[in-house]
């Protein structure tokens, strides 16, 4: 059979996304979404979305990491997602998507940014090396110094297949401080099992950590290889995390068809 399948890209963090409206998506097996996502036999994306109709919401967002499995919440993919709904006819001032990880509100500002609203964050583990919090999907974060001396790769799968992770795995951040209110964020993620050039559940995750107002408005500024991102959130007296919006460009790369 084959498909159309659409190229976008968040901050280097790249998605195959098919509008699977009017395709059965069970033709979408684990092993068809490895090979798809292959950067030498397939397409090439760290993860492929599919676009589905839900009752009751403008769209679903199905996501698979480039493993073939369905994974937790992307924000990036997210944030894309949102801009392919944009470009096939899918208008709305703001949007409202069903995503593994609950409903998710989001909106096209007037810098053509998605600005994507992600789930409340309750619960954040902290001790003296590491942080960890689930912004839609697990993360580790560490801070650290010169970040970019980092072998993201090697040490993020040491943490990533540590035993205490070792039965789901976790997503693993290198955080370093760059300013008052700028960081600057390297991820290994799981379910592509390398160093990705943004994570954006990974890129919220660290923003969180760094919050410079204990309580109220905080909004932070995060460098990643692939580009610039801004997170803005409020933290509440008892440090949960409400209102937490992520947003950056999203970027449609090229169209093409495939036989599955």
């Amino acid at each position: 059979m084959q498909i159309t399948f659409y190229k976008y890209q968040g901050t280097g963090n790249d998605f195959i996304i098919i509008d699977c409206r009017d395709i059965d998506k069970n033709l979408f097996t684990t092993q068809i979404i490895k090979k798809l996502c292959d950067r030498k036999f397939g397409i090439g994306a760290d993860g492929l979305i599919l676009l589905n109709n839900k009752k009751g919401y403008d769209f679903e967002m199905i996501y698979y990491n480039a493993d073939g499995n369905q994974s937790t919440m992307c924000g990036n993919g997210g944030r894309c997602i949102v801009q392919f709904a944009n470009d096939i006819g899918i208008h709305k001032a703001k949007y409202n998507f069903l995503a593994i990880d609950g409903a998710h509100e989001a909106e096209i500002n007037e810098e053509n940014l998605i600005r994507l609203k992600m789930q409340d964050v309750d619960e954040v583990e902290t001790n003296a090396t590491h942080s960890i919090l689930n912004t839609g999907s697990p993360h580790y974060v560490q801070l650290c110094n010169n970040v970019k001396q980092i072998n993201v790769d090697k040490e993020g799968a040491e943490i990533r297949y540590s035993k205490a992770f070792e039965k789901n795995g976790i997503n693993v951040n290198f955080v370093e401080n760059i300013g008052s209110y700028s960081i600057y964020v390297r991820t290994y993620e799981r379910g592509v099992e390398a160093e990705t050039l943004s994570c954006g559940t990974g890129v919220t995750a660290a923003a969180l950590i760094s919050a410079h107002n204990e309580r109220g408005f905080n909004e932070i500024h995060v460098q990643t290889i692939g580009g610039s991102l801004n997170v803005d959130f409020t933290k509440t007296a008892d440090k949960n995390f409400r209102n937490i919006y992520l947003c950056g460009a999203a970027t449609f790369v090229f169209k093409g068809s495939v036989n599955i």
